[in-house]
């Protein structure tokens, strides 16, 4: 590691090194992770836009087939942010960004190749899609370490940006593979189309496309976060030092909440195409699945924004109340009893409910480091300064690992949500059931939320 990439002095909340030194190091590590964390959400949300135009393409599935297929890249993506929350402080957050940005190529290029192929197996397609939970696996340990580089009044707005803007690759897979496949870009080396025998309007589709275009962003934004990043010596922990956010209760708490809000995000995100495509079938649901989640990334920066103003638990809050009755109102436009439904109706309210999430993405990600630095300074009063120097320390430590590993408790919605829709309609018909499920779970956080941080005389208010 060159000297240059390795800051041996990083203190954000000293006003005199942050104007002087520390504001342009951490906004140009931030410039490189969003377009890094952006890719990964892209990847990681391939099967939700190429799901839709599998059978376009020679591939022959069934619906619970293919909801299995959006669902499970949200499953193995919660899973790895398990340990990628832990491994910035263990490996440097330079080198793990490039490291982990790079792995994206294993599941763009593995798709590129077996989509090219009607006859490839469900099995492997499976393990592609699994494959993809590399780029959700990200979001845990850019979030953490971003966390590191900007002052507590800071942080709500740098890590909504990070995030809010990184979102905004499930916008831009589910925007730009439509268009993509219809193209033969990579000439030979891509391979030649797929074109339905006996169909009279058949269009040529290209959908190894949608794994093949990732590549060479894959590959610049790797090479980027390696030689434009840095090191941070301040942020080094062992996986044994930080898995002290274990015992504490607020961890939990927050990766309740977290669940609630990215949770929903990231799994309407995975499953309102099939879902659109299975209650509205003469809605092509590609021309509409990019607007919600464009919409909960452009909100998530406001958030944590509005949140820095007026208190995270209170934005956190109202946030859950509106999307308990958003749910409510989605109901009302569904097909049933002989209706046909209101799409227009079910769009419109599916967009709040993103936009919602993605407020409460930025607010809940803003009560994090708050609450742990209110935690370790109230234990450190009175113990002197260099207690209390220690606590911010210790604090800022405890607060990027809780928001690495709620990070990825929260996106194990990604799986669930589609898996509800699916499970919901294999057993009774429609997708009711599943609702007001989501209705009972936001109901469960107004009162979390209310009690431990937004009430008078709570516990912790933030």
């Amino acid at each position: 590691m060159s000297s240059s990439a390795l800051l041996l002095r990083w203190e954000p909340e000293n006003p005199e090194f942050w104007q002087n030194t520390g504001q342009r190091v951490a906004y140009r590590n931030l410039a490189i992770s969003i377009p890094a964390l952006m890719l990964a959400f892209s990847v990681w949300m391939l099967w939700s836009v190429v799901v839709v135009n599998l059978g376009k393409a020679g591939f022959d599935l069934s619906k619970n087939q293919m909801f299995w297929l959006t669902a499970l890249p949200a499953l193995s993506g919660a899973t790895l942010r398990v340990f990628y929350s832990f491994l910035v402080p263990v490996f440097g957050g330079r080198r793990w960004t490039a490291i982990s940005t790079a792995s994206l190529l294993i599941p763009a290029v593995g798709m590129g190749f077996a989509l090219r192929d009607p006859s490839t197996s469900y099995p492997v397609l499976l393990a592609l899609a699994l494959l993809c939970g590399l780029g959700g696996g990200n979001f845990s340990s850019s979030m953490s370490n971003i966390s590191f580089f900007f002052p507590k009044v800071k942080k709500g707005l740098a890590t909504g940006l990070n995030a809010g803007i990184g979102n905004l690759g499930v916008s831009l897979v589910q925007f730009v593979v439509p268009m993509i496949i219809g193209v033969g870009i990579f000439g030979a080396l891509g391979g030649g189309p797929y074109m339905a025998e006996g169909v009279a309007d058949a269009q040529p589709i290209w959908l190894q496309n949608a794994g093949f275009i990732w590549v060479i962003p894959i590959i610049l934004t790797t090479l980027a976060a390696w030689f434009g990043m840095n090191d941070l010596a301040d942020a080094k922990a062992s996986f044994a030092e930080q898995a002290v956010i274990f015992k504490r209760k607020h961890n939990w708490l927050m990766c309740w909440l977290y669940v609630g809000t990215f949770g929903s995000f990231i799994g309407f995100s995975a499953g309102f195409a099939m879902l659109t495509m299975t209650l509205f079938p003469d809605i092509d649901p590609m021309t509409y699945a990019f607007l919600g989640p464009l919409v909960g990334s452009l909100t998530r920066p406001a958030g944590g924004w509005v949140s820095d103003k007026l208190g995270g638990a209170r934005v956190t809050l109202w946030v859950f109340v509106g999307m308990a009755i958003t749910v409510l109102v989605v109901m009302q436009f569904l097909p049933g009893s002989g209706q046909s439904g209101n799409f227009m109706g079910f769009l419109l309210s599916f967009i709040v409910l993103f936009a919602l999430s993605g407020v409460g993405n930025g607010s809940t990600f803003r009560m994090i480091p708050v609450i742990f630095l209110h935690e370790h300074t109230e234990a450190a009063k009175g113990r002197g300064e260099a207690a209390q120097k220690q606590a911010v320390s210790n604090a800022s430590m405890e607060s990027a690992a809780v928001l690495g590993f709620s990070g990825a408790i929260g996106a194990y919605g990604g799986f669930f949500i589609p898996r509800s829709f699916g499970t919901s309609l294999e057993l009774t018909g429609d997708v009711h059931a599943a609702l007001y499920f989501f209705i009972g779970f936001y109901i469960s956080c107004v009162l979390v939320t209310w009690w431990y941080y937004a009430r008078r005389n709570a516990p912790v208010p933030c």
